[in-house]
C-alpha cells in the first residue's frame, strides 16, 4: 500500500505598502490628537465660564467679579510668526520626504523599503527645529514679561489661564520638538525611505497642529479675555 504525504507550504502574507501604512499612521496621529483637542475644548468652556461667575470676597462678604483683563506681551505675536514660519518650513520637509519615495517608487529600481544607502539631507527640518526651539524661549520670554507686570500664576484668574493655556500648548509643543528630533535622526541614519517618509509625515501634521492650535489660543485671549 502506498502512502502518499503533502506538504503545505505556508505563504507569509505581504507587508502593506507604503500608502497604506501611511494612512495607518495618520490615523494613529489622529486617535493621538483626539484627547489633545478635547483638553483644549475644556480649557475654553472654563474660560469663558470663569469670566463671568463671582467670587466671595472674604473682607465684605459680599459677592464681586473679580475677573482683570490682562495686556497680553506683544512677543506673543512675534512668537505667532515663528511657529507659523516653522509649519510652512515643515511642510517643506513633508513634501520633500514624499517626493523622494514618490521618485523610488517611480524608478522601481531600489525598494522602498531598502535603506537608499546614507544619511539623507533634509535642511527644512533643521530649521523648523530651530524656529521651535525659538519660539519656546519666546514663550519664556513671555512669561518673565507678564510676571514683571505684577501678573502670576495665582495673581488672578485672568492670569492664570493665561499661563495654563500658553504652559500646556508649551508642553506638548515639546512633544513635537521631540518628534523632530526623531525625525531629523532617521534621515540622518538614512534609514528606508518609506519609514523616513512616515516619520516625517505625521511629525508635519502634528506641527501644523500645533500652530493651529496656538492661534487658537491667542485669538481666544485677546478677544475672550
Amino acid at each position: 500500500m502506498a502512502t502518499f504525504t503533502t506538504t503545505a507550504t505556508i505563504v507569509a502574507p505581504a507587508p502593506p505598502d507604503y500608502a497604506t501604512r501611511l494612512r495607518r499612521a495618520r490615523l494613529g496621529l489622529l486617535v493621538v490628537l483626539t484627547p489633545v483637542l478635547m483638553l483644549f475644548v475644556s480649557f475654553t468652556s472654563a474660560y469663558v465660564v470663569r469670566q463671568g461667575l463671582p467670587s466671595l470676597d472674604p473682607r465684605t462678604a459680599t459677592l464681586v467679579k473679580d475677573w482683570i483683563p490682562v495686556t497680553l506681551p506683544k512677543l506673543l505675536l512675534l512668537n505667532t510668526a515663528v511657529l507659523v514660519l516653522s509649519s510652512l518650513f515643515m511642510e517643506l520637509a513633508r513634501r520633500q520626504s514624499g517626493g523622494q519615495v514618490q521618485a523610488v517608487l517611480a524608478t522601481g529600481e531600489i525598494h522602498p523599503s531598502v535603506s537608499t544607502g546614507g544619511p539623507i539631507s533634509m535642511p527644512w527640518l533643521s530649521i523648523t527645529l530651530v524656529l521651535g526651539l525659538l519660539f519656546l524661549f519666546g514663550q519664556r520670554t513671555a512669561w518673565k514679561q507678564l510676571a514683571a507686570n505684577g501678573f502670576y500664576v495665582a495673581t488672578t484668574p485672568s492670569s492664570s489661564f493665561i499661563y495654563l493655556l500658553t504652559g500646556t500648548h508649551a508642553v506638548h509643543l515639546m512633544g513635537g520638538v521631540l518628534a523632530l528630533f526623531i525625525a531629523g535622526l532617521a534621515s540622518f541614519l538614512g534609514i528606508s525611505v518609506t519609514r523616513r517618509s512616515i516619520v516625517v509625515d505625521v511629525t508635519a501634521w502634528y506641527w501644523h497642529f500645533m500652530a493651529a492650535l496656538w492661534i487658537y489660543i491667542l485669538c481666544l485671549m485677546e478677544f475672550a479675555g
